[in-house]
């Protein structure tokens, strides 16, 4: 594991750093401890980059077992395509199936998405990061103006770490905007989940996501039946700004 580091310092440093850069700053640190989490829509454009600076980066996917096919098929593209393993995470099958039995598989248009994402992302990215120092997302500023405005280049992250082992959590595409990002993608001819050509931006559950109209932000496709300050599954609780 890597030194501690003055995160802190490091993240005024590297506020209008790019993205290469911020990613070298955590290879340098976490090398092969570093890993890459991919959610099957634009964040290719994380991949891409951490692919050209470690041909032997780590990636992984939460599968919740309610993806599109597309997005599916997707992963596996991207998996070909740059030619590395992309580790899947499963839910536990007894909490699973216990949420199932009792409550159906539509619960979350009654009782909120809370509970579903914890079973289906949460406590799997809870097992894969216990034995994690760091890892890099792909979340931006503009996703959600509500609860991602403040998203560090680095930051500790709070909803995963313990006191006796701190989980250092990079961002290097914090400051890019949706068209850049795109522009990224256009460019360099990246592969892209087809659902972004049917209206989908934020792409998560197939039944907790729908097409965004003319105008909309991308997060309003997301738990659309929910308030605004709550699109956020708990992956990066630490986002959420108090309004006390």
């Amino acid at each position: 594991m890597s030194q501690t580091l003055d995160v802190a310092a490091l993240a005024a440093t590297y506020a209008n750093k790019s993205p290469q850069d911020i990613l070298k700053l955590a290879f340098e640190h976490f090398s092969d401890d570093l890993w890459i989490s991919f959610s099957g829509a634009e964040d290719v454009v994380l991949v891409d980059m951490a692919w050209k600076l470690n041909k032997q980066v780590k990636v992984f996917s939460l599968d919740t077992g309610r993806l599109h096919p597309e997005t599916y098929r997707f992963i596996d593209q991207v998996r070909e395509q740059y030619q590395i393993p992309i580790e899947l995470l499963s839910p536990e099958r007894e909490p699973l199936e216990a949420l199932v039995r009792e409550k159906g598989l539509f619960s979350f248009y009654r009782d909120g998405h809370g509970e579903c994402c914890g079973v289906r992302k949460i406590a799997p990215l809870r097992r894969k990061l216990s034995g994690v120092s760091a890892w890099a997302t792909g979340q931006r500023r503009d996703q959600s103006p509500s609860t991602r405005s403040e998203v560090a280049a680095l930051e500790i992250d709070s909803a995963f770490s313990t006191p006796e082992r701190p989980l250092y959590k990079f961002n290097p595409l914090a400051q890019m905007s949706s068209s850049e990002v795109w522009a990224y993608i256009r460019m360099l001819e990246l592969p892209f989940n087809p659902l972004h050509e049917r209206g989908f931006i934020s792409i998560g559950c197939e039944p907790c996501t729908r097409p965004v109209l003319p105008n909309q932000h991308e997060r309003e496709g997301r738990w659309w039946w929910e308030e605004a300050t709550q699109k956020e599954c708990g992956l990066h609780a630490g986002n959420i700004i108090s309004k006390a």
